[in-house]
């Protein structure tokens, strides 16, 4: 018998006007779990920017949370270039007000063995997740403590961080990177009433999911290989999300929160047989 499922779409976890009057800003959050999370926020009042590169990507998002009533607007941001980043929080700023908490979401890889990957394919892996993450984050930290006033960041971490994983070391790197930077920046901000927190997502299928991640993590053979006996459904993630940067989690700070049915805690007795990457990959001889 698996983990009971949750309350259905559309409850929310907290009080429905917990994020009212808030800026919240997601990186990515036009599709994918970042709409997920932008979604909830919505729900509890938020109004919602969502950055983005990919111009469809934005308004996607921005006419799904528009639908529900949540004001929300798109505006275009590379993280790996800091002047952008610093011009997105400004045409947030002129729009809607200042950010009042960050999601950073904005992600991308590819799998490769680690001997086959390009000095570009490792860079443009760690320049999104890692050096993304942290001039969103500066970038934020900066503004509210010119502002004296507080805030609230999550970061989007990967089992990978702790365990690695066959074809992702620019990815395993990345991750783990952020969970140290989480705990970093976790002490050096408490002064000023900056909290930064990192979410752990498992197996939680949505629409968006590339063609070959489907059957891994969108099917119902992935429920399969997670103790829970099912994979998450979007709001949990986005309960999550909204409860860690809420005032409920005030005294919050620098945790790892892991939500994957227990996915990457899973220990077998008998193990399958081992099959390198470049097999599993079906790469060819180096």
């Amino acid at each position: 018998m698996p983990l009971r499922q949750p309350p259905a779409l559309g409850q929310t976890m907290l009080m429905p006007d917990t994020f009212k009057d808030r800026i919240v800003a997601i990186t990515g959050g036009g599709t994918g779990l970042g709409r997920a999370m932008a979604v909830e926020f919505g729900r509890l009042g938020a109004t919602v920017a969502i950055l983005s590169r990919g111009d469809e990507h934005r308004e996607r998002g921005v006419h799904q949370l528009r639908a529900m009533g949540v004001r929300a607007e798109g505006f275009a941001v590379d993280v790996r270039n800091p002047g952008l980043v610093a011009k997105a929080f400004d045409d947030v700023t002129a729009t809607l007000g200042p950010v009042d908490v960050l999601v950073n979401n904005a992600s991308g890889t590819f799998a490769c063995p680690a001997e086959d990957l390009s000095l570009n394919g490792w860079r443009s892996v760690v320049e999104i997740v890692l050096d993304g993450t942290f001039f969103c984050s500066r970038e934020f930290a900066r503004r509210r403590m010119t502002a004296q006033r507080g805030g609230a960041i999550l970061n989007i971490g990967s089992s990978y961080a702790w365990t690695g994983g066959p074809g992702s070391a620019h990815l395993a790197s990345a991750k783990a990177g952020i969970i140290s930077m989480t705990q970093s920046l976790a002490v050096e901000w408490a002064p000023s009433d900056i909290r930064v927190n990192t979410l752990v997502p498992g197996p939680f299928p949505h629409d968006d999911l590339p063609e070959g991640l489907k059957e891994l993590y969108g099917s119902q053979k992935a429920a399969t290989k997670v103790p829970a006996a099912r994979v998450g459904m979007q709001q949990e993630l986005g309960w999550a999300a909204t409860y860690l940067c809420s005032p409920y989690a005030n005294f919050v700070t620098g945790l790892t929160f892991v939500i994957d049915g227990g996915y990457s805690l899973r220990y077998q007795l008998s193990s399958p047989e081992f099959v390198p990457v470049r097999e599993q990959l079906a790469a060819g001889p180096f």
